[in-house]
C-alpha cells in the first residue's frame, strides 16, 4: 500500500513540474549564495530594514543642526464684530475691518553642550484698518530686525547629548546586522543547496540499485530455474527490486519538494530545476582561536549592542535622577523692534528690549515616586552591566567552541570520503562474487548497505563542514579566504 501511495505521489510531482516546463539552472554553492544575498525575499527585507536604520540615522543627526525657516501669514483679512477693552477696562463690541501680514525669518540652532537652544530672527508685520463707522483707514508697520532668545533646562538631562553618543552607535549595529542578515541568507542558502544534492544523490542511488535489483532479479531467475537457489531466496530478491522501485518514488517525491524549497528561498518565481554541482573542494584555511576572537569583538553587532545598552541604562538612570529635584527652565532673548506707519519709519532708530523668565517646578510630597523611579532605573543598570557581561561570555564561548570543532569537521570529511572510496569498491567486488556464486545474499545485502551509510556519511560531513564554514563567517563577519572583512560601509 505504501508503495502505491508514494508512486501516486511521485507522479503528482512529475506531472506538475511537466507541466510547468521548468528551466535548468546548473549551479554552484557560491552561485546559489550570490543569488540568495541578492534577490532572495529575506535579502531584500535587510536591505530594506538597513535603509531604515539609515534614515532613522539621518532624523537624528538632523536634530542636533540648525533649523532654519520662513512663516508668512499672508493675508489675514477679517471683517466682524469683536469685544474691545477699553482704557477704562470696560468691555465694548465695535465693528472692526481690518487685514493682516506678517513674516518671520529665523534660525533654530541646539545646543549640544547645555541641551537647550538659541533662536535668531527677524520679524515684519503690517496691520491696514479699513474704513467702517467707527474708525478711520490706517496702515501701521511692526519691525524686529534682530531678536535673540536661549531657552536651557536647569537641572535636567541633556536628551541631545544622549543622541548625539547613542544615534552612531545604533547605525553601526544596524551596518553590521545587515551583515549578519546577508551571511544567515548564506548559511541557509546552504542548507537548501545540501538538501538538494543530497536529494538528488539519493535519486541517483536509488536509479543504480533499482538499475542493479532488476540485474540481480534476472541474473537469479536464471539460477533458480535451473535449481542452483531456493525459491525464498528469489522471493527476497523480487521484495528487494519492489523496494527498489519504491525508493526511486520517495526519491524523486523529496527531491522535488527539496527544489521548491530552494526555489522559493531564492525568490524564484518560475518552475525550475537545479543541478547543482557538489562543492567538494575545501578551502586550506587555518583559524586561529585568538584572530577568531578578535575579529568578533571588533565587526559583530552584539558587542556595539552591548556599548549601546550600558549607555541607554545610564540615561535611563541620569534621567531619573534628574528628575528627583528641582525642574527649571530659563527663557531670556533681547531683539531691536520698532512700529510706524511706515517700514522706513519702523526700521529708524528701533528700540532695545530684554526679557528674562524662569520657570521652577519643586517637587514636595509625591510619596517616594521619584526616588523609586530612580532606584529602579539604578537597579536595571547594575542589572544591564550583568546581563551584558553574561551575554559576552556566551557569545565568546559559542565562538571558542565553533573554532575547536572546525578542524574536527573538516578531517570528518576526508576520513569519510576515504570510508565512502573503500566501501564502494568492496560492494562492487561483493556484487561480482555473488555473480559468479562465491558468496550469498546476505553477503551481498550487508555490502550495499555499508556502501550507503558511508556514501550517506560522507556527504553529511561534506554538509556539516560547509555548514561550520559560513557559520564562523557569520560569526566574525569575516572571509578567511579572501581575508576581507564582509561588513559593507556607506559608500561601498
Amino acid at each position: 500500500m505504501r508503495t502505491i501511495s508514494t508512486l501516486f505521489l511521485a507522479f503528482l510531482f512529475l506531472a506538475k513540474a511537466e507541466a510547468q516546463t521548468p528551466d535548468t539552472l546548473r549551479l554552484t554553492l557560491p552561485q546559489v549564495i550570490a543569488l540568495a544575498q541578492s534577490e532572495s525575499p529575506g535579502a531584500l527585507l535587510a536591505r530594506t530594514r538597513l535603509e531604515q536604520s539609515y534614515w532613522q540615522y539621518q532624523v537624528a543627526l538632523s536634530q542636533l543642526k540648525p533649523t532654519i525657516g520662513l512663516n508668512m501669514t499672508l493675508p489675514d483679512l477679517s471683517r466682524n464684530i469683536e469685544a474691545i477693552t477699553l482704557p477704562t477696562g470696560a468691555d465694548v463690541f465695535v465693528r472692526r475691518a481690518q487685514m493682516r501680514n506678517s513674516a518671520s525669518f529665523g534660525i533654530w540652532q541646539p545646543l549640544t553642550l547645555t541641551g537647550g537652544q538659541v533662536f535668531l530672527g527677524t520679524d515684519l508685520s503690517r496691520i491696514d484698518l479699513f474704513r467702517t463707522a467707527t474708525q478711520d483707514p490706517a496702515t501701521s508697520y511692526f519691525l524686529s530686525p534682530l531678536s535673540l532668545t536661549i531657552v536651557q533646562p536647569l537641572f535636567q538631562p541633556n536628551n541631545l547629548r544622549w543622541t548625539q553618543k547613542l544615534a552612531p552607535l545604533e547605525y553601526e549595529e544596524a551596518t553590521r546586522a545587515f551583515a549578519e542578515e546577508m551571511e544567515d541568507q548564506a548559511w541557509q542558502a546552504a542548507v537548501r543547496f545540501f538538501d538538494v544534492f543530497l536529494a538528488q544523490l539519493d535519486l541517483e542511488a536509488a536509479l543504480r540499485d533499482k538499475a542493479n535489483a532488476d540485474t540481480l532479479l534476472r541474473v537469479s531467475r536464471g539460477r533458480f530455474e535451473v535449481g542452483r537457489i531456493a525459491e525464498t531466496e528469489l522471493l527476497q530478491i523480487e521484495l528487494s527490486a519492489m523496494n527498489a522501485s519504491a525508493a526511486v518514488a520517495d526519491a524523486r517525491v523529496n527531491l522535488q519538494a527539496a527544489m521548491e524549497r530552494l526555489r522559493n528561498f531564492l525568490g524564484l518565481k518560475e518552475a525550475t530545476y537545479f543541478v547543482l554541482e557538489p562543492p567538494v573542494e575545501l578551502p586550506e584555511v587555518d583559524i586561529p582561536l585568538d584572530k577568531a576572537l578578535e575579529l568578533a569583538r571588533s565587526q559583530r553587532s552584539e558587542h556595539i549592542s552591548f556599548e549601546r545598552r550600558l549607555l541607554e541604562a545610564e540615561r535611563n538612570v541620569a534621567t531619573a535622577k534628574a528628575n528627583t529635584g528641582i525642574q527649571a527652565n530659563l527663557v531670556g532673548g533681547v531683539s531691536l523692534s520698532k512700529i510706524g506707519a511706515t517700514p522706513a519709519e519702523a526700521l529708524d532708530q528701533p528700540d532695545l528690549n530684554m526679557f528674562v523668565r524662569t520657570t521652577l517646578e519643586i517637587p514636595i510630597l509625591d510619596w517616594g515616586r521619584r526616588k523609586a523611579n530612580y532606584e529602579s532605573a539604578l537597579a536595571s543598570w547594575e542589572l544591564e552591566q550583568m546581563q551584558v557581561e553574561q551575554d559576552r561570555i556566551s557569545f565568546e564561548e559559542e565562538l571558542r567552541t565553533r573554532v575547536q570543532q572546525f578542524d574536527l569537521v573538516r578531517q570528518r570529511v576526508r576520513l569519510a570520503e576515504r570510508a565512502f572510496e573503500v566501501a564502494r569498491k568492496r560492494e562492487a567486488l561483493t556484487r561480482s562474487r555473488y555473480y559468479i556464486g562465491k558468496v550469498g545474499i546476505t553477503e551481498l545485502g550487508i555490502a550495499i548497505s555499508e556502501r550507503e551509510s558511508a556514501r550517506r556519511a560522507w556527504m553529511d560531513a561534506l554538509r556539516n563542514f560547509w555548514l561550520a564554514w559560513y557559520e564562523l563567517r557569520r560569526l566574525t563577519l569575516y572571509d578567511f579566504e579572501r581575508q576581507v572583512s564582509l561588513v559593507r560601509r556607506a559608500g561601498q
